[in-house]
């Protein structure tokens, strides 16, 4: 498992289309991606946890994944994240 934290850049924060983007982006992966959020864990894979954590711009996350293409999985969504989420 690794993980790597980062920071919502986004002016919205994860609403729907950057969401989206997360999603469409875990979802090429095997691996389980979760992230953690003020102590909860939402399931990258789905759009309704994701908008479910409430993310807001400037909060830190930290991007979970475990499976045999974890480290790649984790550099895709923390650039995914880093370059602002299609925003």
């Amino acid at each position: 498992m690794v993980s790597q934290k980062v920071v919502i850049k986004n002016p919205t924060g994860l609403h729907l289309r950057p969401a989206g983007i997360l999603c469409k982006e875990a979802m090429q992966f095997k691996s389980l991606i979760t992230f953690s959020y003020w102590g909860n864990t939402a399931n990258a894979k789905s759009v309704l946890s994701v908008l479910g954590a409430c993310v807001k711009c400037g909060d830190e996350i930290e991007i979970n994944c475990d499976g045999e293409d974890e480290e790649e999985a984790l550099k895709a969504l923390v650039e995914a994240v880093e370059s602002g989420l299609g925003e």
